[in-house]
């Protein structure tokens, strides 16, 4: 294992095959033959292994891990995980779950075979908090997934696991999702981008369609924004979807001024602490000096929407209670940890409001769109406060407690799920005291993916990211 002068911090960038590289690097270096996909993914595999045992990031490992052959892909070669919520043939899938015992996938999610054509070899599937629920990657009888930054602090949820390998330099990007932050949060904690896609760019995951509205979307974690554009151009080469403009290969800034509207609190009223407000206002000023106009803008959510979100939240883990036996017989509902059960509890107590709920959830869209006109993009913090250490958002914390400060820690994000639109998280320049990244949010209409990949090329060449190997 490699740790700096830093005790809490861990990393395993090494001189071996991976090197740097970040997964656009790496992948040229195979196609030149300088490294092989096999020595990759050993590399990785060794990596992996040695920073395990402080951040408890890997749910599963393949057996027998098998390399793209033939150099196809825009990625063909680059070592990677799959999220433990989404099916990989062979590997059991258990959504962080203790309620269940999983069998192993009998094929690939169609997701899974998406992101397997850019070219990846899958070396196993990373943890997450139970089914995906919670944003911090903690358990109540089981080790939590710590931050390499500082590993007393939490690495986000629900791709927390993948943030965490990422980070640390395990690997060069991971499989992520998101129904509520789930890629952009832990990005955030981990200095990582993350880019929520629009609503249906990439292939639809199979239990979401089969909701009443859907708040998920696939995507990836990374240490640079070439490889998140690189992975979203390979899998729009797989599937594009016609109703949404092509996104293409983006490969640097545009030449466009943009107009970006400036949110620094939540529209449900929650305050961003003062670390999180200086690295948004920071980023805001080097717009401006790049040439963009930032003004100040508010989006008129209804007064309802926190509550609203929570009741469609507590929706899933009723139908997760209800329905669980598709995941594995011996499904118990008991035995789902103090956030499902008390989301499914309070649920129980709102279900009448269901259809207003929907009705609402749906007419965001509006708003939204309201708040957009004359503007490009948006730009806020990610979350209302910096990354909190273990255990501020452990399950086992009394679930008024701990709904209480989710919410005041979950405030920008679940918008973008309920609408549909793009967003992305990136390190911002500044850190908390202690070291640990900060994130900014970018969000764009419906479709804008590409303008939100060259604002986030432009500001990673005139403030390059911080690395975990440096501090």
């Amino acid at each position: 294992m490699t740790t700096n002068h830093h005790e809490d911090t861990v990393h395993a960038f090494r001189d071996d095959a991976l090197g740097e590289h970040d997964a656009v690097g790496l992948a040229a270096a195979i196609r030149r033959g300088e490294v092989g996909a096999e020595e990759a993914a050993k590399a990785a595999a060794e990596r992996v292994r040695d920073v395990e045992d402080r951040l408890h990031a890997v749910q599963t490992y393949v057996d027998v891990v098998r390399p793209a052959t033939g150099g196809i892909g825009l990625l063909a070669g680059v070592p990677t995980f799959v999220k433990d919520n989404t099916d990989h043939r062979g590997l059991p899938t258990g959504h962080g779950s203790a309620a269940f015992t999983p069998p192993p996938a009998k094929q690939h999610a169609p997701f899974v075979r998406q992101f397997l054509s850019s070219g990846v070899t899958v070396l196993g599937k990373t943890r997450l908090p139970e089914f995906g629920f919670s944003p911090s990657t903690e358990y109540e009888h089981a080790e939590p997934v710590r931050n390499p930054w500082h590993t007393g602090h939490s690495a986000g949820g629900s791709s927390g696991g993948s943030a965490a390998l990422v980070a640390a330099g395990a690997v060069p990007l991971a499989h992520a999702n998101d129904g509520g932050g789930s890629i952009r949060i832990p990005a955030a904690a981990c200095g990582l981008v993350g880019l929520k896609p629009t609503r249906g760019r990439v292939v639809a995951n199979a239990e979401s369609r089969r909701l009443p509205l859907d708040i998920v979307n696939d995507g990836v974690v990374s240490r640079t924004v070439r490889d998140t554009a690189t992975f979203l151009a390979a899998a729009e080469r797989y599937w594009r979807n016609h109703d949404l403009p092509p996104v293409g290969l983006v490969e640097g800034p545009g030449e466009r001024r943009l107009r970006v509207g400036l949110l620094l609190d939540s529209p449900n009223g929650v305050r961003s602490d003062d670390t999180t407000r200086a690295a948004v206002t920071e980023t805001a000023t080097a717009l401006e000096r790049l040439g963009h106009t930032v003004e100040p803008v508010e989006v008129a959510l209804d007064a309802r929407f926190t509550d609203d979100f929570l009741v469609y939240w507590g929706l899933l883990a009723f139908l997760i209670g209800v329905t669980g036996r598709g995941y594995g017989p011996d499904f118990d509902r008991h035995r789902m940890d103090g956030l499902s059960r008390g989301l499914r509890a309070a649920y129980l107590d709102d279900w009448r409001r269901t259809p207003g709920v929907l009705r609402r959830l749906k007419r965001t869209r509006e708003a939204y769109a309201a708040a957009f006109r004359g503007l490009d993009l948006i730009l806020s913090p990610v979350l209302a406060h910096t990354t909190p250490p273990i255990g501020h958002l452990a399950p086992t914390v009394p679930y008024p407690t701990l709904i209480e400060r989710i919410l005041a820690y979950v405030a920008f994000t679940p918008v973008n799920n309920v609408v549909g639109t793009p967003s992305i998280s990136l390190p911002a320049a500044r850190a908390t005291d202690g070291g640990l990244p900060v994130g900014v949010l970018f969000s764009g209409r419906p479709g804008s993916e590409r303008t939100l990949l060259e604002l986030a090329f432009e500001l990673e060449a005139d403030r390059p990211f911080r690395r975990i190997q440096d501090r």
